[in-house]
């Protein structure tokens, strides 16, 4: 899926919407590094870059973002959803 011959900018903004599909699936960072890495063969660290200036960009969003993140982990019905989500990727 990444396509060296476009633009750098083209390219950091694909990254960009793939990590915002991520977020949309409530995955972490860590999660969304190995799924861009496995399905669309971005690099961890482009993927990882693009992050950290997503939560510079949007401060508050991302703190958001993960105290809900901690709350959902530790409650009982994320801990079955995790798992089948765990077996899905295992499954691949």
């Amino acid at each position: 899926m990444a396509d060296e011959s476009s633009s750098p900018a083209s390219y950091i903004r694909l990254v960009q919407h793939l990590i915002e599909k991520c977020i949309c699936y409530d995955m972490d960072k860590e999660e969304c590094v190995k799924a861009l890495e496995k399905h669309a063969n971005i690099m961890p660290a482009v993927t990882s870059t693009v992050w950290k200036e997503l939560e510079k960009e949007n401060k508050e969003f991302f703190e958001t973002y993960k105290k809900d993140q901690g709350e959902q982990r530790t409650s009982p019905s994320s801990e079955q959803s995790s798992a089948s989500r765990s077996s899905d990727d295992n499954d691949n």
